[in-house]
């Protein structure tokens, strides 16, 4: 059965409807594997076993019925536990929210359960997804299949480590500055960051984040990622924005030809932070894998230095959190305090400055992409960090400057609103995960699966697995 669990779900939904598998079994079998394996992991919050069961019998019964069934019918997923879902509880990993149990899906959800997938449970994160990690007071930390001494990343690190142990063929996630794309380097699964206004944020949100933050997949296959974001795209009324619907399905990008691409790649990060050796060596091998797949590479980066930002990123981060500052002070943890009281410090004309720098550095950095058509760099700065790392300091700043050391490089797709990935094509001498990261133009999420796809099928990685046990 171990074979099965890390089946993509594409495959498994094929196997569902013709009869060689039922859902019952599927949705059984990671139930097993959760609580086997799990305590190891922290990836879940929340597990919904008797209601998964009760929709997988459902599930066997549409079958025989003759109605059309939904792409992805009777197949199991998991949701992060920032998003929610109707009945079951959503902490957002807040003790003050512990035991909130919304009366409505998020829009995002109601999609993938309309596509027929049965949610397993709600995945951990940071509280808020705040920082780069998935530990938190109420939740506790999520560990790294493939060693759990390491982070597993964040802030949708239970998304990625259970896909990565097998608890999940698939699964949801969100991210505000690399929170799908740390979390998928950290634990060697693929994730997709799309474009801004490609996933709805409501009913509950509109620009989460000022528009940095959207939701996206997280597969052990490009495919599989690919079709969980056909699942997700599309405009829902109300939405501050919209990206244009794609030419074709995502996941019928995956095996077409990508063409012959201009590729520029740098290991030179926004920061100017030193990238660890092995974070710079899985860039130098992919850019040679690039090259000898027929593409122009050339060192090149875009114009996005800029110390000056920062301070506009935190005002920007920190004005972003205090949607929730309803909530209780002292059942939040003491970096989203910092961040919501600073921006009580924040005048509407700093607001406003703050918004317009990250606008003209968005427009200044997106010129690259005349030149260019993906820019390649390393996912993070450094490997997988041991649990704990970023908190080991008490004072907020500096867990943010932590935070900042960690992952200079997936912030900038935020601001930008530009598609990007994390393809695992790395593993460190330890044995952890090494992730590059791919941006490509706005709204251009079809070149990104296309050349991942080509780059899986260069070098596979599906078939590596975690030492659990």
């Amino acid at each position: 059965m171990s074979d099965l669990a890390f089946t993509p779900a594409v495959e498994q939904a094929e196997l569902v409807k013709k009869g060689d598998i039922s859902s019952v079994e599927l949705v059984t079998m990671y139930l097993q594997r959760i609580e086997e394996f799990d305590p190891q992991l922290n990836s879940y919050v929340t597990i919904t076993g008797e209601q998964a069961l009760a929709e997988a019998e459902a599930a066997e019964k549409a079958l025989g019925s003759g109605d059309e069934l939904p792409p992805f019918h009777g197949v199991p997923i998991s949701i992060k536990d920032l998003f929610e879902t109707k009945g079951v509880k959503s902490t957002f990993s807040c003790q003050a929210l512990a035991e909130y149990v919304p009366d409505q899906d998020d829009n995002s959800v109601k999609r993938i359960k309309g596509a027929g997938f049965i949610m397993l449970g709600k995945t951990n994160t940071s509280e808020f997804g705040s920082v780069p990690v998935a530990e938190s007071i109420l939740n506790g930390i999520t560990r790294n299949p493939w060693n759990t001494d390491h982070t597993s990343g964040g802030s949708s690190g239970g998304a990625a480590a259970g896909v990565a142990a097998g608890l999940a063929p698939i699964a949801q996630g969100s991210d505000g500055g690399g929170s799908i794309r740390i979390p998928s380097s950290c634990c060697g699964v693929f994730g997709i960051k799309p474009s801004r206004g490609r996933v709805s944020s409501g009913p509950r949100l509109g620009e989460h984040w000022h528009g940095f933050s959207t939701q996206g997949p997280l597969g052990r296959t490009v495919k599989d990622a690919a079709a969980l974001l056909d699942v997700m795209e599309g405009y829902e009324t109300g939405d501050p924005a919209g990206a244009p619907h794609p030419d074709r399905p995502f996941a019928d990008e995956v095996g077409r030809d990508p063409g012959k691409l201009r590729i520029g790649f740098t290991i030179t990060n926004p920061n100017e932070i030193e990238v660890d050796p092995t974070c710079r060596a899985a860039v130098e091998g992919a850019a040679k894998l690039l090259e000898s797949l027929g593409h122009d590479v050339e060192e090149a980066a875009p114009d996005w230095v800029d110390q000056s930002l920062a301070p506009s990123f935190v005002q920007l981060i920190s004005t972003g959190t205090a949607v929730v500052d309803f909530l209780p002070k002292d059942q939040i943890e003491p970096l989203n305090r910092f961040l919501i009281e600073t921006a009580h410090e924040i005048s509407s004309v700093q607001h406003i400055q703050a918004l317009t720098a990250a606008h003209a550095y968005a427009r200044r950095m997106m010129a690259f992409w005349e030149t260019y058509d993906v820019l390649l760099t390393p996912t993070l700065a450094l490997p997988p960090v041991p649990v704990g790392w970023i908190f080991s300091d008490d004072d907020p700043m500096m867990q943010l400057i932590r935070s900042g050391m960690f992952i200079p490089f997936t912030p900038a797709s935020n601001i930008t609103g530009q598609p990007a990935v994390s393809v695992p094509l790395h593993w460190s001498d330890e044995g952890l995960p090494i992730g590059v990261q791919l941006i490509g133009r706005a709204f251009d999420e079809a070149t990104l699966i296309r050349l991942s796809a080509q780059l899986e099928e260069a070098e596979p990685w599906a078939g590596k697995r975690p030492p659990l046990g």
